[in-house]
């Protein structure tokens, strides 16, 4: 069995009209949000053996807060350059080639293609994946590579909102 998450970054900072997508960091929200969401994954049961992230700021700052609350050391988050402005082709290539020994993976990245990877690979209906929300999907191999459209199982689907963060 794999289990992959797919973690949106939280509430980005918009008050910099002139910086780059890239940069922008996240707001107050964002950042009193990502660790409450990480303490949810954490009641969830998700202990990841991989945390991968887009290298964008508002990702980066995400994936730091969350994995802080997951006890998993913010030296081993891979950052991969290719989840930034993603196609769900490119994404489900990532996946793909995971390495094998890696059973629960977290990606932390971006929509519009998180929702669409999602429900790809899960034929659910998720609509959109708010801000650091995250969908978690079980897929019955033991092989990334076998991972494609309809093979996953949504396992849940959380979002801030739901708890009042």
């Amino acid at each position: 069995m794999k289990s992959l998450y797919l973690l949106r970054h939280a509430k980005s900072d918009w008050t910099n009209h002139n910086e780059k997508d890239f940069d922008r960091g996240l707001n107050p929200r964002g950042m009193r949000v990502a660790p409450k969401m990480g303490r949810k994954l954490q009641e969830l049961g998700v202990v990841p053996d991989a945390v991968i992230a887009s290298p964008a700021v508002r990702a980066k700052a995400t994936a730091e807060f969350v994995t802080e609350q997951l006890e998993y050391d913010l030296e081993n988050i891979i950052y991969k350059e290719e989840i930034y402005e993603a196609s769900v082709r490119s994404l489900l290539e990532l996946v793909n080639k995971l390495d094998n020994e890696y059973d629960k993976v977290i990606l932390i990245g971006h929509n519009p293609s998180f929702t669409y990877l999602s429900e790809y690979l899960s034929d659910e209906e998720i609509g959109n994946i708010p801000t650091c929300g995250c969908v978690g999907l079980r897929f019955h191999t033991n092989d990334w590579g076998e991972v494609s459209k309809s093979t996953g199982d949504l396992e849940w689907f959380i979002y801030p909102a739901q708890f009042n963060f």
